[in-house]
């Protein structure tokens, strides 16, 4: 870019492809740090197809000593209204992200892993050492992986699973993404989970994949940044978990004078 442009990201186009509803607070705060967003959701949430094992959980939530919520959307779609929140069921979350939507839905006392920030993170804490026989529910979307509830099923508890939500593939176009890439306006690309990765490729034509492969990709989490490899994509850098984490890459990368397309 020929023109100076005010902030420590210097107008770098940077997109961002979390669900839409889930966009807007990385957008904001990349715009704030002088950085150009670039919405394209590759992960759609809809509500679950049926509702009744959610409100089952809810009927019954009282019964559960833990309830663990394995991301926002979880959050969003399974947290009853705050007065009905038991006042005895802990409530626990991967990462500050989620435990930050449950705050703001009015859950106390959210707890998070105190080493990695996701499921081998949660099975790391005290609370889940000596689980034989304590209810457990969890709350995800549908098809979620069953590292979690199956090594909570070995420990011995007793673990109700709640589909509280559904990720499907955008139908949308890519076309505008490509035309940023075409016109230099793309310098890095956010993905925050492997299957938004997935959906971004499978949407992208040899064209798109092309950009894709040379675009520097910024992950929250190593197992993303293997999928990503696996893809061929050239530049993968593993960030700090949440926005933070995101965004304080996304700095370093820029501030270490990395060329940004003109």
């Amino acid at each position: 870019m020929s023109e100076m442009v005010r902030g420590p990201l210097g107008g770098a186009g940077i997109v961002v492809t979390r669900p839409a509803r889930q966009s807007a607070g990385l957008a904001k705060q990349i715009a704030a740090l002088g950085g150009t967003p670039l919405i394209f959701p590759s992960i759609v949430i809809l509500p679950p197809r049926d509702r009744g094992a959610l409100e089952e959980a809810h009927r019954r939530l009282a019964e559960y000593a833990y309830a663990i919520f394995v991301s926002a959307n979880a959050v969003e779609f399974g947290v009853v209204d705050r007065a009905s929140w038991p006042p005895g069921l802990i409530a626990f979350a991967p990462g500050p992200g989620t435990a930050t939507a449950l705050r703001e839905a009015g859950v106390p006392d959210v707890r998070l892993p105190a080493t990695t920030m996701d499921s081998d993170g949660l099975l790391a804490l005290p609370e889940f050492a000596d689980i034989a026989g304590k209810p457990i529910v969890i709350f995800r979307g549908g098809g979620g992986r069953d590292l979690l509830p199956d090594a909570l099923l070995a420990r011995g508890a007793r673990v109700a699973q709640v589909d509280c939500y559904q990720r499907a593939r955008p139908t949308s176009s890519p076309a505008g993404l490509i035309e940023a890439w075409r016109g230099h306006r793309v310098d890095a690309v956010t993905i925050t989970s492997s299957e938004g990765l997935t959906n971004l490729w499978d949407l992208l034509d040899a064209e798109g994949r092309r950009y894709l492969r040379a675009t520097p990709v910024f992950v929250p989490h190593a197992r993303i940044g293997e999928h990503a490899r696996t893809l061929g994509l050239a530049t993968v850098v593993v960030t700090p978990p949440a926005d933070a984490g995101l965004l304080a890459s996304l700095l370093e990368y820029f501030a270490a004078g990395k060329t940004k397309n003109t």
